[in-house]
């Protein structure tokens, strides 16, 4: 039996004969491609950075509304809330006016009082504030004018008389001042 060993040299032989030649012709087209796959992958990686970019701009932006709205939706709240309890207000204060002067040592009219007095305190503490009316500059986005009367004594639409106080909760008017205008 022929061993079938072959020496170094004849190795290289073969596995030289083996490797067909690159010409630099190749090697410039398979740099060329390769050059291009690059390019090809840069600009996606590049799209795809930038769909990133986008997104998460697009997530802030939805994190902003919604806290705005959240917040919207709150204040709206509170004003629906405070509009309906102010008719309860004006009884109150209504009731204060009429008795103040007769019985102010009643009991009742007392716990009337304090009762006004609680009430407006916590709607202060929520940040209703009462539209200043008598004595001012009438502005037609605080109040509403139910009645006029030419009386020379006061300035040019000023407000004489307050019918009903208007309140406003963070600069957005709950309920106008129906109130009397001069001149």
């Amino acid at each position: 039996m022929a061993e079938n060993h072959l020496n170094e040299e004849e190795i290289k032989d073969v596995v030289i004969e083996e490797q067909p030649e690159i010409t630099e012709q190749q090697q410039a087209e398979e740099m060329d491609e390769t050059e291009a796959k690059i390019a090809e992958l840069e600009k996606k990686a590049a799209d795809h950075f930038d769909k990133y970019q986008r997104c998460l701009a697009e997530f802030d932006n939805f994190r902003k509304r919604t806290s705005k709205e959240k917040a919207s939706m709150y204040d709206d709240g509170v004003r629906d809330t405070v509009e309906q309890l102010l008719s309860v207000v004006d009884n109150l204060e209504r009731a204060v006016a009429i008795e103040e002067g007769t019985n102010s040592e009643d009991a009742f009219f007392k716990g009337v009082q304090m009762t006004l007095k609680q009430f407006l305190e916590i709607l202060h503490g929520m940040g209703v504030e009462e539209i200043k009316a008598v004595g001012e500059k009438f502005d037609p986005n605080l109040h509403a004018a139910v009645a006029h009367e030419d009386d020379d004594t006061y300035g040019e639409n000023e407000i004489i008389m307050e019918m009903l106080k208007g309140y406003r909760y963070k600069d957005k008017v709950i309920r106008h001042s129906m109130v009397k205008v001069a001149n």
